[in-house]
């Protein structure tokens, strides 16, 4: 049987990551927990309207994927992928990655 994340408490210990977005996709490996594992769960936070996409090293990011909206975060099951891409909307900004460990 799955897990699923059912929302309240989240616990962030170990440090994340945060990328400028471009109009071109772009990836980078999912940070690792404060165990030094791949987490069961991330949350994704934008500053500006910005899409992503889990997968393998060889993951592309378009504006058909997951839109995260600005100021806004998803928690993501990461179910095995490895790494994120994320590409701008209508203009640059950041997306920040985090592991979570309690879930």
């Amino acid at each position: 049987m799955s897990q699923i994340y059912s929302g309240g408490f989240i616990t962030a210990f170990a440090v994340g990551k945060t990328q400028t977005t471009s109009g071109s996709s772009a990836r980078v490996t999912i940070p690792v927990d404060s165990a030094g594992n791949l987490p069961r769960y991330i949350r994704v936070a934008a500053i500006n309207e910005s899409y992503i996409k889990l997968g393998t090293s060889t993951v592309t990011a378009t504006t058909n994927d997951i839109l995260v909206q600005p100021a806004d975060a998803v928690i993501l099951a990461v179910n095995g992928a490895t790494n994120i891409a994320y590409i701008q909307g209508t203009s640059a900004g950041k997306v920040n990655i985090i592991p979570l460990d309690n879930v």
